[in-house]
């Protein structure tokens, strides 16, 4: 189960901003940059994200349908920031519970078992 989207509300304003910060150098992290698919404007959102010998693996934690995922999709992709370097990704490849669990350290694991998410993704590099 994902979690409320009231937290997912709070943290655009809140943690987002600090997370900013930190996210396109700090293990474990990234930053998503996408375009909304209907302003057209540009967004930078601090995500979690692990490397894996087939791209990138993100637990999303509010879930498929959040407003970045569906911009990556209807834009084709977009660009990570991760650790110091931009990399163009494709549009999110959704994989199963079990395949995007496998792909997270064991402490992460733990913590998404514990707030119950079952939902994945993964990118691959692609062409700029």
């Amino acid at each position: 189960m994902p979690l409320p989207r009231a937290l997912a509300k709070a943290n655009r304003f809140v943690a987002n901003p600090v997370a900013r910060l930190i996210a396109a150098r700090a293990p474990g992290f990234a930053i998503v940059r996408h375009r909304g698919r209907r302003s057209g404007r540009d967004y930078a959102t601090p995500i979690n994200v692990f490397r894996v010998p087939s791209g990138y693996v993100a637990a999303l934690t509010y879930g498929p349908g959040t407003d970045w995922i569906k911009n990556l999709n209807a834009g084709g992709g977009g660009t990570l920031l991760y650790r110091g370097r931009e990399v163009p990704v494709g549009p999110p490849i959704f994989i199963s519970t079990e395949e995007g669990m496998a792909a997270m350290p064991a402490v992460v694991r733990g913590i998404l078992r514990t707030i119950d998410v079952t939902a994945f993704a993964r990118w691959e590099e692609v062409d700029a």
